[in-house]
């Protein structure tokens, strides 16, 4: 039996008729850009996430660079993030003027290690009248990036405390988190602002293209709204933005599915829930592991197991949907060499890099389908004994 990866067609299906009437009437009013359907868009999901605001623009790469610019990242700043991540974290980064520096993750959740965030502002920082800079060269710190991989928030307890103590903004990279919690608080809650893709595969995805920016901060919310216009408001420009803005009909879209949003979550967790019951005694496989406080939302089902690209090829000969995320760190990326990093230097994330694969979690799987996945996965190892 083949097992699809991802299909978006059988999270449409029941509400065809519903996506086609919001095509229908972006056709009968002509409002094809922000208007009424993105303003209540953005109440809605301000509503949903417990946020004072919620600021639509065209991407979830974009959400990122606004939000940086608007937290006050200047040119040439450090941001810290992490390594094991999709592209666009630290991309965003360069592209708001700033640095990557990379912190290693832990091996378990595979999100930022807040112990070692503590000891690198610790050892490497220190307060001035400019901010936190490094004491080597006074370079800026100008936020700190935890990435929400795969579904699951990064410690936000301990990450808030340490950046409260440094008075560094936290900008919350959730675009794999929509709706997934941390101490019951929602992802893009916690910090001065939450980053979000609508992308099609996302558990909350436009069809096509699309972002969010939350935060409770008013100014900050107004200052992106202005970046997304080209920084500006009609033909008065106060700095150079961006044309970023969210078109009418995705906003549209995203508002009939986020209604069925919390549903889509119960199915993915439901799936969830059964691989890693059936992985229980398969000694190869280690499955997700969910701290105590957070509430995963699944964006990927990310297992990590022995003799990964062997797996990898059983799986597609049968074909058994499958991906890995992700198989170079972003340190080891050509594009970031100027940065300085090398192999060893974030070890976790290299080891991490050659063990994980993700495997079918959307929500409408049928049980048949988890079980040929699971048995696949079985005799992978059956026939390696």
């Amino acid at each position: 039996m083949a097992v699809p990866l991802l299909d978006i067609k059988r999270q449409h299906q029941p509400i065809i008729e519903d996506l086609r009437s919001v095509f229908n009437r972006a056709l009968e009013t002509s409002r094809f850009i922000k208007g009424p359907e993105m303003e209540q868009l953005e109440k809605e999901f301000a509503e949903y996430c417990g946020t004072e605001r919620a600021v639509g623009c065209a991407s979830g790469t974009d959400a990122l660079i606004l939000a940086l610019m608007a937290v006050g990242v200047k040119p040439g700043d450090f941001v810290l993030t992490t390594p094991f991540t999709f592209f666009a974290s630290a991309g965003a980064i360069v592209r708001a003027s700033g640095i990557p520096l990379f912190l290693d993750i832990l091996p378990d959740t595979f999100n930022i290690d807040p112990e070692l965030l503590s000891e690198w502002l610790t050892d490497n920082c220190v307060v001035t009248n400019r901010g936190v800079v490094v004491k080597s060269n006074g370079t800026r710190i100008g936020a700190v990036m935890p990435v929400h991989l795969f579904g699951q928030l990064a410690d936000m307890d301990r990450i808030m405390s340490i950046c409260k103590d440094w008075r560094i903004p936290v900008v919350e990279d959730a675009c794999q988190a929509v709706g997934a919690k941390w101490s019951e608080k929602r992802a893009g809650s916690l910090g001065a602002a939450g980053c979000f893709s609508f992308f099609p595969s996302k558990n909350l995805g436009a069809l096509g293209d699309g972002g969010m920016v939350t935060t409770d901060r008013p100014e900050m919310a107004d200052r992106i709204v202005s970046l997304r216009e080209h920084g500006g408001r009609g033909y008065i420009h106060e700095e150079v933005g961006f044309n970023s803005r969210l078109d009418a009909i995705q906003a549209g879209f995203l508002r009939i599915k986020l209604a069925h949003l919390e549903s889509w979550h119960k199915g993915r967790r439901k799936n969830a829930r059964f691989y890693s019951k059936a992985f229980r005694k398969l000694g190869q496989v280690t499955a997700p592991v969910i701290k105590n406080e957070a509430w995963s939302i699944y964006n990927q089902y990310t297992i990590k197991v022995a003799d990964r690209d062997e797996l990898l090829n059983y799986l597609r000969e049968h074909d058994i949907g499958c991906a890995v995320y992700y198989p170079l760190p972003l340190h080891l990326q050509k594009c970031f060499e100027c940065l300085g990093y090398g192999e060893g230097d974030f070890p976790v994330s290299e080891a991490v890099s050659k063990e994980v694969i993700s495997i079918p979690v959307f929500g409408e799987l049928t049980e048949e389908e988890l079980v040929e996945v699971v048995e696949t996965i079985k005799a992978f190892y059956a026939e390696k004994v």
